[in-house]
């Protein structure tokens, strides 16, 4: 079987035709027997409730007088059980007020007496199917749309947990930053934070203590506007050849100071080094002659 006439049977309307009087039966099927259409046929309305256990039934065709369950019965059954159904119901003129009730209540989509209209029951029968077909596509579309909420939802409530995990990490790393700046503040000794090119970009509170010749060490200003050669020399060997650097002792700023010069590693390697100043004395100062 071709992947087209699996189609067709897939789009083949079904419909039920419910009559206790076998040439009514027949006189639908020779009416519809040239349309699309797969017919059952059912000789009572337990019988039709039967057949739609079993088969997939887009519309119903039943009359209203029939012994045991009426149409009306047989409708709102088929309503409560499968609701997406089309109901169409065959009556005489002395059913009308019977029929008429149903409609309100919703048991049936329509109604026609008999004798029928050949031409107008065929018509109206594949109107009924094109609006059986409208709202199973709409089932589909609402069901689609269902599905998606839930799905955006789930991104939504997704992003929300990955909103809280960032921010709970970033206020972790705040804190170490925090922490880390204080614990910097306070080791008792001098640090300074030294670019690839020789500026200043950080200072602890002891190094901002120092001054050289009445002057406070200040971030963006270049080391070389405090340090003599020798350290400046060390600075930049420590950087280019990413090795740590001593100098045992050093007069600086009214201190003698033992010095290490650590290239920075990582993500930062090669791009700056610290400065890491260890006051071992302080030197007199010099009276004036």
């Amino acid at each position: 079987m071709s992947n087209d006439d699996q189609q067709t049977i897939a789009m083949q309307h079904c419909i039920l035709c419910v009559d206790d009087e076998s040439n009514i039966l027949n006189a639908l099927k020779r009416l519809l027997r040239k349309e699309d259409y797969r017919i059952l046929t059912a000789g009572s309305g337990a019988e039709g409730l039967a057949l739609l256990e079993k088969n997939d039934v887009n519309l119903v065709i039943a009359d209203q007088l029939m012994p045991e369950m009426s149409g009306t019965e047989f409708m709102r059954v088929v309503k409560e059980k499968y609701p997406d159904i089309i109901r169409i119901t065959l009556t005489g003129y002395t059913e009308v007020d019977a029929i008429t009730d149903a409609i309100n209540k919703g048991h049936i989509y329509k109604f026609f007496l008999k004798p029928w209209n050949d031409h107008n029951l065929k018509l109206e029968i594949r109107q009924a199917l094109e609006q059986y077909n409208l709202s199973q596509v709409n089932k589909q579309l609402h069901a689609k749309v269902i599905q998606q909420n839930e799905k955006l939802q789930i991104m939504n409530n997704n992003l929300e947990e990955m909103v809280r995990q960032r921010t709970h990490e970033i206020e972790m790393k705040n804190q170490a930053l925090e922490l880390s700046h204080a614990v910097l503040e306070d080791i008792p000794i001098c640090i300074i934070g030294i670019s690839l090119e020789g500026m200043i970009v950080l200072v602890n509170r002891m190094a901002r203590e120092l001054s050289f010749n009445g002057q406070k060490i200040a971030l963006g200003l270049m080391a070389s506007d405090y340090f003599p050669e020798a350290v400046e020399k060390n600075i930049r060997t420590a950087i280019s050849h990413q090795t740590i650097q001593y100098i045992k002792e050093c007069d600086l700023a009214g201190n003698r100071f033992r010095i290490g010069f650590i290239p920075l590693s990582g993500r930062f390697r090669g791009k700056g080094m610290v400065m890491a100043m260890e006051r071992i004395m302080i030197l007199p100062l010099q009276s004036a002659v």
